[in-house]
């Protein structure tokens, strides 16, 4: 299927990119998503703004223990070492092997995932395990909104049509983070039926932070509050990583049935999962 008609823009600012949103634009970044949608014409936009063109969204940079992604930094850009310093690095280098395949990898964004929220998407459930912060630009100003309130449902978000996402903000992860990202998907080029992703700190034996997100185990991506709650505290061990899966399972997820996969067999691979992922961020 083709694409209906519609008209094209390649805005060379910011200010011209957030004009044309007020005017009814839909935003291409990667375009891995938005240009599928509009093959299948499931979408049919009026006007494309295509943002490529804009000096200064695709920078990648750390500044007072935050580190800023830019609209435009690729998907790909994750996978070379040290592209992000220390454990938060090794995290996105984790998750990154999961996205798709290559190609897409290569022109797919980090900040174009959140912006369309797939509730599978591996970069929004670390986004909300991180406390991560998004920016949205539009003609009436700049506002942030904490990751934990911008996703509201499947393809849903604070966003407001005329508002355009230009870069996300996370701390950075203390020196003695251990990290780990897994995913469970029915074939190589499929969503994930559940990934996990982890972040844990363990001084003097005792595990004293605990970040866990979770992708496509509800509506929208989720932090694992009471997973985590669970762990602060113990010891790091595989009994208390089995009991946190298990949390995660039936308090904090709500998973919804899809082909090959009920509910219950979708609890399980959550509770399995977060165990696993907790043992390979704290070896035990």
């Amino acid at each position: 299927m083709k694409p209906t008609a519609f008209d094209y823009l390649a805005p060379g600012t910011v200010g011209e990119a957030v004009d044309a949103l007020a005017a009814g634009a839909q935003v291409l970044a990667g375009g891995q998503s938005l240009l599928l949608e509009m093959h299948l014409q499931r979408v049919h936009p009026n006007l494309v703004a295509d943002i490529n063109h804009i000096p200064g969204l695709d920078a990648l940079t750390v500044a007072d223990g935050t580190l800023t992604v830019g609209a435009l930094v690729r998907h790909k850009t994750f996978e070379s070492p040290g592209a992000v310093p220390g454990p938060l690095g090794d995290l996105f280098g984790r998750a990154v092997a999961n996205i798709a395949h290559p190609p897409i990898r290569a022109r797919g964004t980090m900040v174009g995932s959140l912006a369309w929220a797939h509730p599978a998407s591996e970069w929004c459930a670390l986004a909300v395990a991180l406390d991560a912060v998004v920016e949205l630009r539009s003609t009436r100003g700049t506002r942030e909104v904490p990751a934990g309130d911008y996703f509201l449902g499947p393809f849903r978000t604070a966003r407001e049509p005329d508002e355009l996402l230009t870069a996300v903000r996370y701390p950075l992860l203390a020196p003695d983070t251990g990290v780990a990202f897994t995913e469970h998907r029915r074939t190589g080029f499929s969503f994930a039926q559940v990934a996990v992703g982890a972040a844990l700190t363990i001084r003097d034996g005792v595990i004293t932070e605990a970040r866990i997100g979770l992708a496509n185990c509800a509506d929208r991506p989720l932090r694992a509050h009471a997973a985590e709650r669970a762990l602060v505290g113990s010891g790091p061990s595989s009994p208390v990583f089995a009991r946190a899966g298990e949390t995660a399972a039936e308090q904090d997820a709500a998973p919804v049935p899809e082909p090959y996969a009920d509910v219950d067999y979708r609890r399980h691979v959550i509770a399995v999962l977060v165990a696993r992922t907790l043992r390979e961020a704290a070896p035990v």
